[in-house]
């Protein structure tokens, strides 16, 4: 049974991964062909209109973007055009968010800020944590002292975390990357940084 079991929870292991992985990006085709479809549609003749079109000038569309803000001038006009959006209370947070973490996630921001590191705790503990600001003078006074940072401390097993005020005397730098850290946190320790493979199955 023992060995019934340990090659059940190998298959499970194996293949809930993939299949999970499969259908998001089964899910994010469909909602992009859904949404763009329509649109090329209304452009395209109906007997010219291939499925997976929609998914392929999406792709299109994101590739033609990134071109475009390589121009000043594009660049420029979109400042802009976030000003006003940054003027629109709830907007700007929603916006901003978003914004933040994905030039988090991307690495578009290089400073010394998204730097893996390690906090110490008062216990003697210590937990992974990614430095998102380095600096507070644009904070309203009282904030926090001269020579804090502040840490993003992500929990695990979930989508959340903490943002902590810290003295840079209690932060490590570590050499990690920040996918395997993320990865090394959000699966409670069980994956191995620097590791495709993670772990080896049970």
């Amino acid at each position: 049974m023992s060995k019934l079991n340990t090659t059940f929870l190998t298959g499970l292991v194996t293949l809930v991964p993939i299949a999970a992985t499969l259908y998001f990006l089964y899910w994010l085709a469909i909602t992009t062909e859904s949404l763009l479809g329509r649109a090329v549609r209304m452009v395209l003749p109906e007997q010219y209109y291939i499925p997976g079109t929609g998914v392929a000038v999406s792709l299109l569309l994101v590739f033609a973007v990134g071109l475009l803000m390589k121009s000043w001038l594009v660049r420029m006009v979109f400042s802009w055009w976030e000003g006003i959006l940054y003027r629109i209370p709830l907007i700007k947070s929603v916006y901003g968010s978003i914004r933040d973490l994905l030039s988090f996630i991307s690495g578009g921001k290089e400073s010394e800020s998204q730097q893996v590191v390690t906090v110490s705790l008062d216990n003697g503990l210590r937990v992974i944590g990614f430095i998102t600001r380095d600096s507070l003078e644009d904070l309203p006074s009282g904030a926090g002292a001269n020579e804090d940072i502040v840490v993003y401390i992500p929990l695990g097993y979930m989508i959340g975390g903490h943002t902590v005020l810290v003295s840079r005397s209690r932060v490590q730098p570590i050499d990690l990357p920040k996918e395997d850290a993320m990865r090394f946190v959000l699966t409670g320790g069980l994956a191995s940084p620097g590791n495709s493979n993670h772990r080896n199955g049970p």
